[in-house]
């Protein structure tokens, strides 16, 4: 070990040894997540899967296509909107559930506790108290940490895991039943647990993976559930189908299918449409009104009357009528609000700067170990979180009067309580530790659910102290940031905006009481201040501010709120990303931006693409396909036929009008030397031990030195494919120049499915023609979406090796392709827009020189080809 020069020998949650990698390439480091951490980063890997927004253009769809009309299409679309339909109604079921049972367990446990207390404080037994709310907790937080270690990807809120699926990256196990079924019964359990978590973020997840599985019709954790289905079978769909989910989430939490909508836009969602944004909008007001008449019949027993649209509701702001003085906000409080804005990002850089250490070093010293210790680890911050809250609210409550009215400094304060919160607010006044008519305020915030005490903050008037709010806000921003990466289903929403309204009323306080500005509505402050903070974490600016106006039903309030979310992110941006960047990029996922950096026009798609190629022919045989499969780890191969009339004019590096043709410093550079420079940071192919050479192949004649070559290559473009070689696969024997060659480009197949081309016997022997292959339907070839076989899994032995697979019948012919010279900036839009997964680099004639992947425009990825750049210059 002493010759690793102190560096880690632990990366995350993969143990190596510190001489092997040494010993590897970057590219496979990356591959295998042990990625060399640089100014202490995390480099994106590359083994995450893109999804596939675009359509495969192949035989199998085509023979769809002729089968479509008009009736048929309007079907589909019918199909589809019932769907969004069904998906807001299933969405807004969950939400109802993990409401039902959250208020059931919390009053279940603040009912037993609040009797103790109260019998204790006479009897001095409150020891006893605590141990009673100890045992309630931790049974619930462990519960939701056993539910995670069933689903590891059901910890957290979900949202940088949606939000990747969302921007196109498949990220195993985020969508499936049994992540939903952990999702919804770990985060009631974590909320129960007294943890400074919410349930409104989790539903977003919900919301998603409802969105994924309700219209396949069929569960991977569940085998047994399966129907005869036969739409939308494919990423397009799914997606689609995933972002009405996500937004149908945010409305049922929030109760703003507009905000939520906005939310399924912002936050990833890389192609949109008009069509889309109806049935987006729709399944966020199927949700929001199924969840809305559910909760008013239960809680009220008035079916129908939709008085509680969401789970969270901050209640009607209104001044007091005796009070003629107050106003909601005036143009002199917008100052107050962007001075807030800027402490908003402040804190909530901070609060994501400790998290993201915290995270790390969860993934270096915690993640790695035995589950259990996740468990442990769950456990202790519940038992310091009850322990705290007991104690504070015992120790630093103030004791205040129950009275209309109580003197505070030099001003008279009204309690005020909005008809829509007056139940919630008067019943969740705490008396804890304090004589008679008199309530503990810190308690009165501790000892309730974080809703109550939200509207506590919103509407309350005079009823607590500065000193009781700073030490609110000091313990629930150290506490909330601890739990937050927990293994236990947890949201950051409600956390965020009960310390952030802690923080307003503070700031309201503090005009009122000692610098004398009596027009304050000091539940303004608590908003603006909840929204400074929540922006100042997340960084949502479109779709933050109409959830908030949404909530608040107080359309005056968009100005204020938008000014504050804005100067919040702005001033958080300075310093360090949104809490969900920080955890996406964590996790390596390589997440594409909005757009790119105006620098990055210096680069082309030949100086970001990957030019080491791995290809098939249009006829190639088992063995090589097989091989091919199996010593590789790419998701798409181009098909290719070679151009071998001019393989030896190639091989001499004769320039090559044809080919891409570099300008650099008024030279040419041949596309040979262009190439060997490029691959000389390239690891070669792994060795085939399947390869068998035709014997009988012989090369054409060359061409006339005096023959205009241009002319050549272009008539040979539109000729039929030409005498095939389907022995052959790239291997470490070939020379550079052999694996450089011209390759035509006619088109592009995935691995899924010549994966499924093998499995199903499509191949044809050397005696017949093509024509004798079996051919797959539309339906077949999607029958095992989304988990396709394996290729390892496959038995060998049911294969002949020299058979042969003509896959131009399933390849797609015309995919999306640049040109060499074409500038990163159009490079980018076109693949994040039109969700490509799979770039081909094509020159003028129709040869493939390179392809890019999602990998080849990470941030990371353009910064360090920038940096190559200048180095040439």
């Amino acid at each position: 070990m002493a010759g690793c020069r102190g560096s880690l020998c632990c990366c995350c949650r993969w143990c190596c040894c510190c001489g092997e990698r040494e010993t590897r390439t970057p590219e496979e480091l990356t591959i295998l997540g042990e990625t060399h951490e640089e100014e202490d980063e995390i480099l994106p890997r590359k083994d995450y899967e893109s999804l596939d927004y675009d359509r495969c253009i192949n035989d199998p769809y085509l023979e769809v296509l002729e089968t479509m009309d008009n009736k048929k299409g309007r079907r589909y679309e019918a199909v589809k909107w019932m769907m969004v339909f069904a998906i807001g109604v299933c969405t807004g079921l969950v939400g109802l559930f993990v409401d039902f049972f959250v208020r059931l367990f919390t009053q279940l446990k603040f009912g037993v506790v609040q009797t103790s207390v109260e019998e204790c404080s006479q009897k001095g037994c409150l020891a006893l108290s605590v141990l009673e709310l100890l045992g309630f907790n931790l049974t619930f937080v462990f519960l939701a940490s056993l539910l995670v270690l069933i689903e590891p990807v059901a910890a957290g809120s979900g949202i940088p895991e949606i939000k990747c699926y969302l921007n196109g990256v498949k990220v195993p196990g985020i969508v499936r039943l049994r992540t939903l079924l952990c999702k919804a019964f770990g985060v009631l359990f974590s909320v129960a647990g007294g943890l400074f978590v919410g349930k409104e973020g989790p539903m977003i997840h919900s919301g998603a993976v409802v969105g994924a599985g309700l219209p396949q019709f069929q569960s991977v954790s569940l085998r047994k559930i399966q129907f005869n289905f036969p739409y939308f079978r494919s990423d397009r769909d799914k997606r689609d189908f995933v972002s009405a989910g996500a937004a149908a989430g945010v409305a049922a939490a929030f109760g703003a299918p507009i905000g939520g909508t906005l939310f399924s836009l912002e936050e990833g969602s890389s192609f949109w449409n008009q069509g889309l944004t109806w049935k987006v909008l729709f399944c966020s007001m199927s949700a929001t009104f199924t969840l809305n008449f559910f909760r008013s019949g239960i809680q009220f027993g008035s079916w129908g009357s939709f008085q509680l649209p969401g789970l969270l509701n901050f209640g009607e702001f209104k001044c007091s009528d005796s009070d003629k003085k107050c106003h909601l906000w005036t143009a002199m409080d917008l100052g107050f609000f962007v001075v807030m804005g800027v402490i908003g990002g402040l804190l909530g850089a901070t609060f994501n700067c400790l998290n993201k250490r915290l995270a790390k070093y969860r993934m270096r010293n915690v993640h790695p170990k035995p589950k259990l210790v996740r468990v442990l680890e769950s456990l202790l911050v519940s038992l310091v979180t009850t322990v705290v809250v007991f104690v504070a609210s015992m120790v630093l409550g103030e004791c205040r009067q129950m009275s209309s009215s109580s003197q505070i400094g030099n001003d008279s304060f009204q309690l005020q309580v909005t008809p829509v919160a007056s139940e919630d607010v008067n019943s969740s006044i705490k008396t804890f530790f304090c004589p008679n008519d008199t309530y503990n305020d810190m308690a009165t915030l501790f000892f309730n659910p974080q809703e109550s005490a939200i509207l506590q903050l919103f509407h309350q008037d005079g009823t607590f102290s500065p000193i009781t709010l700073a030490l609110f806000f000091i313990l629930y921003f150290l506490l909330a940031c601890w739990t937050y990466g927990t293994s236990v289903p947890s949201g950051l929403f409600v956390p965020s905006l009960l310390c952030g309204a802690a923080f307003g009323r503070l700031v309201a306080n503090v005009l009122k009481s000692y610098i004398g500005l009596g027009h304050i509505y000091s539940g303004t402050f608590a908003l603006i201040g909840a929204a400074a903070f929540l922006g100042g974490i997340v960084r949502m600016t479109i779709s933050l501010t109409v959830i908030l106006i949404e909530s608040t039903n107080e359309i005056t309030y968009g100005l204020p709120i938008m000014i504050t979310l804005m100067v919040a992110k702005w001033t958080g941006d300075f310093f360090n990303k949104g809490i969900y960047d920080i955890h996406v990029g964590l996790r390596g996922v390589p997440l594409l931006e909005w757009e790119t950096e105006v620098e990055m026009d210096k680069l082309r798609a030949s100086d970001i693409m990957e030019p080491n190629l791995t290809y098939v022919y249009p006829h190639t045989r088992i063995q090589s396909l097989v091989s091919i499969l199996r010593t590789t780890v790419h998701h798409a191969f181009p098909v290719v036929t070679e151009n071998r009339g001019n393989e030896k004019e190639f091989m001499k590096g004769n320039q090559l009008i044809s080919n891409n043709i570099k300008f650099k410093k008024s030279s040419i550079l041949t596309r040979a030397g262009e190439q060997r420079r490029r691959s000389q940071s390239m690891k070669s192919y792994p060795s085939s031990e399947l390869r068998h050479v035709c014997d009988e192949h012989v090369a054409p004649e060359e061409p006339a030195e005096k023959e205009d070559l241009l002319q050549q290559m272009l008539e040979r473009r539109y000729t039929p494919y030409p005498n095939l070689y389907p022995d052959q696969s790239p291997s470490e024997d070939w020379t550079m120049e052999e694996r450089f060659r011209p390759l035509t480009f006619h088109g592009l197949i995935l691995r899924s499915q010549l994966v499924t081309l093998l499995v199903r016997g499509v191949c044809y022997s050397e005696s017949q023609s093509s024509a004798n292959q079996p051919r797959l339907s539309y339906a077949e070839m999607a029958e095992d979406y989304p988990r396709y076989p394996d290729i390892h899994d496959l038995d060998l032995t049911l294969l002949n090796p020299r058979m042969i697979v003509d896959v131009t019948p399933y390849m797609n012919p015309s995919p999306f392709a640049v040109s060499p010279n074409t500038h990163v900036s159009q490079v980018f839009n076109l693949f994040r827009t039109m969700g490509l997964r799979h770039l081909p680099v094509v020159n003028a004639v129709g040869e493939i020189v390179g392809i890019i992947t999602r990998h080849n425009l990470t941030y990371e990825f353009l910064q360090a080809r920038l940096r190559q750049h200048y180095q040439t210059i």
